[in-house]
């Protein structure tokens, strides 16, 4: 229970400072809201273990936290995957901007000093 709610006090806390994006803060609060909730009642997790057919439950728990993890481990690629093809996009984009744009000659102060004075 105590290890639950330090996870969501420290997920607070860095999604409040900014340093967590909100919708994995929401996640990894879900998390710690289950392990308070699992600390307060042990006995849970074996009857859960019975519901789901599982004859030994500590092995349920290992397995439940496995594939939450997986599924998290798939969700980050997934993003990950979608920010990397964006991230091509734009690139591509400010290329062909870039390549569109006519190229502008910049001069430099020591040639603006070399011109001749203007007559009036």
């Amino acid at each position: 229970m105590a290890l639950g709610l330090g996870l969501a006090a420290v997920i607070l806390y860095l999604v409040r400072r900014d340093h967590l994006y909100l919708p994995h803060g929401v996640f990894w609060f879900v998390v710690a809201i289950f392990a308070v909730v699992f600390g307060l009642f042990p006995r849970l997790i074996d009857t859960v273990a019975v519901w789901v057919g599982v004859v030994y439950p500590p092995a349920f728990l290992f397995l439940a936290v496995g594939v939450v993890l997986f599924i998290k481990a798939l969700h980050a690629d997934l993003v990950n995957t979608r920010i990397e093809r964006q991230l091509r996009r734009l690139n591509q984009e400010i290329a062909i901007l870039g390549a569109s744009q006519p190229r502008r000659r910049v001069e430099s102060g020591a040639g603006l000093a070399a011109e001749p004075p203007h007559e009036t």
